[in-house]
């Protein structure tokens, strides 16, 4: 009854439909192989890992096809126009492109919390339906993938003599950024830019209580101060119609290099830091926080003296503005380091973030390994006295020696971001052991490392 071979009546009305030929007729043994074998092969090709790497080879593939076409639009150029046509470009698409680095790394950090049991949405106090780390990769993706088709075409448009709408591909990609991010529809996670939106303000004006999310983007965003200034430079061109042109690359036109709007975008960030590190001393009379708000303060002065370099002589430069640069630099790179080691980590349990759950290849390699240590540290004081000397002036159009400086300053930032938030995480279950009562651990102040550690309630609970 359910062996041997299945044989259908001819005449089945069951197996027709009205008015049709016959649909199916006996099926031997030879036919269910066949159809088995073919649904096997449907089955496979549907399957995820299949899937995953057909999306992996179509996307790698659109890179090498926008690879390919900018780069033979910009050798179509002259070698008389090469160089600034290229220039503009980058300046353009660069901090986007940066941007994107960043939110990529975001979901790295993401990725490896969700292996090793940090909770980081309760640290920032986030919805149960928050943003895991498969959802900012594909914001990743979609923005890699976007900019660089805007790139490519802007390119290929003004290699081949169409200016005028190579000139509107930055801003549209300009324009199109904005309203998705201020969009007010249930679209492109609603929830997510409104609480970056929420937080952003928050930075602007640090009216209220600095929670932990408050800081931590103001933190990272002292990692983009050079983003921002691209950014701030873009929209001037835009805006004073200079896309496609060379009318920018005149140092004393409103958007060249000796802006003195440059320096004022720089330093925001690190006044932002400031102003908020005065607020939380207001709020727990803790020392610490003044000592913090020197941190970001010293970084004023390396920016403003570098920017006098395009507006006083050479000699006074070398022989009296240079060598107070010089020590500002160092004064800074060196708050900022012992900062980052003595009061944003705890190197007593450096490597437990790579503690994973379950066996993986990355635990095995990072896990209580005494190099991890060493990298970390030295990495990290390397990396600040980097980032600090391109603050200067000098290196303002040697856009490519920028470009590598501030994206290894994002890496530095995604390194620090492991240790810091599983160092406030650990804080967070140390208070709940300490404690007999439970805890709503939401905000945590920055710089206060005791036991004592305010954890201040928030309200809002939104998705990101």
């Amino acid at each position: 009854m359910f062996g041997g071979v299945f044989s259908v009546p001819v005449n089945n009305p069951h197996l027709r439909k009205s008015g049709s030929r016959l649909i199916i007729t006996n099926l031997g043994e030879n036919d269910l192989k066949n159809s088995s074998m073919q649904l096997g092969t449907i089955a496979k090709l549907r399957s995820p890992l299949v899937l995953s790497t057909l999306k992996v080879a179509l996307y790698v593939g659109g890179l090498y096809v926008c690879g390919k076409i900018g780069w033979e639009s910009v050798m179509k150029m002259g070698l008389d126009t090469r160089e600034l046509f290229f220039y503009e470009t980058f300046l353009y698409y660069n901090p986007l492109l940066l941007i994107t680095m960043m939110v990529w790394l975001w979901g790295v950090n993401l990725w490896v919390f969700s292996r090793t049991g940090v909770d980081y949405a309760a640290i920032f106090y986030l919805g149960p339906d928050h943003l895991s780390h498969k959802e900012i990769w594909k914001c990743a993706r979609w923005m890699t993938t976007i900019i660089l088709t805007s790139m490519t075409a802007y390119l290929y448009l003004y290699s081949h003599g169409d200016v005028s709408l190579a000139a509107s591909q930055p801003i549209v990609l300009y324009l199109s950024a904005v309203i998705i991010l201020f969009i007010p529809f249930d679209i492109f996670y609603m929830s997510s830019r409104y609480y970056l939106l929420w937080t952003f303000w928050r930075i602007l004006f640090p009216v209220q209580t600095v929670t932990f999310s408050d800081f931590f983007l103001a933190d990272i965003l002292t990692s983009l101060s050079k983003v921002l200034s691209d950014l701030e430079r873009s929209v001037c061109r835009m805006v004073h119609r200079q896309v496609a042109t060379v009318a920018w690359f005149e140092a004393d036109s409103v958007c060249g290099s000796h802006s003195a709007v440059i320096p004022l975008v720089l330093v925001l960030p690190y006044l932002f830091r400031l102003f908020q590190c005065i607020r939380q001393y207001k709020d727990s009379k803790d020392i610490a926080n003044i000592w913090n708000a020197g941190k970001y303060l010293t970084a004023v002065p390396v920016i403003f003296l570098s920017a006098l370099k395009y507006f006083i002589d050479a000699d006074t430069w070398t022989y009296s503005i240079q060598p107070a640069w010089i020590l500002s630099g160092l004064a800074n790179t060196f708050f900022s380091f012992f900062w980052d080691v003595l009061r944003d980590w705890d190197l007593s349990v450096f490597t437990r973030i790579f503690k994973f759950t379950k066996p993986n290849v990355c635990s095995h390699l990072l896990y209580g390994r005494r190099w991890v240590y060493v990298w970390v540290i030295g990495s990290n004081l390397i990396l600040r006295w980097t980032w600090t000397y391109k603050l200067s002036a000098h290196l303002r159009n040697n856009y490519i020696t920028v470009f590598i400086i501030t994206l290894l300053e994002i890496y530095r930032r995604f390194q620090w971001a492991f240790f810091r938030i599983e160092n406030v995480w650990y804080k967070i279950n140390n208070s709940k052991r300490t404690t007999s009562h439970q805890t709503n651990p939401v905000s945590i102040q920055n710089d206060n490392i005791s036991e004592q550690e305010k954890l201040l309630p928030h309200s809002h609970s939104l998705r990101v």
